[in-house]
């Protein structure tokens, strides 16, 4: 029984921390500040135009996109799809269930 309420406490405090973050903006200001052109980048931009060379964009921009494919994601689906199956179960047994109950 302890070990449950440590789990739960553990799964808590992580539903705490990302909603906080997701609350306060700080996800949308990190995208914000890789999308934004730094002083550095704009002195090379200057340059560049100065020097005649040929100007793309994605030189002076980070790179936005985000790999979320690893082993905590991975087993995040497994857990959610078996969670799923399970859930999915137990609801159509409780209406199988309630049906024979009623005569249908």
């Amino acid at each position: 029984m302890k070990g449950f309420w440590i789990g739960l406490s553990i799964l808590f405090a992580i539903f705490m921390t990302l909603y906080i973050s997701q609350a306060t903006g700080y996800y949308d200001y990190k995208q914000y500040q890789k999308t934004e052109l730094t002083k550095e980048k704009i002195a090379q931009f200057e340059q560049d135009i100065k020097d005649g060379k040929n100007i793309k964009i994605e030189n002076y921009l980070e790179s936005v996109e985000t790999n979320y494919n690893n082993n905590a994601s991975k087993a995040g689906l497994q857990i959610s799809n078996t969670i799923q199956k399970y859930v999915k179960s137990g609801i159509n047994a409780t209406l199988t269930f309630f049906g024979l109950l009623l005569g249908e």
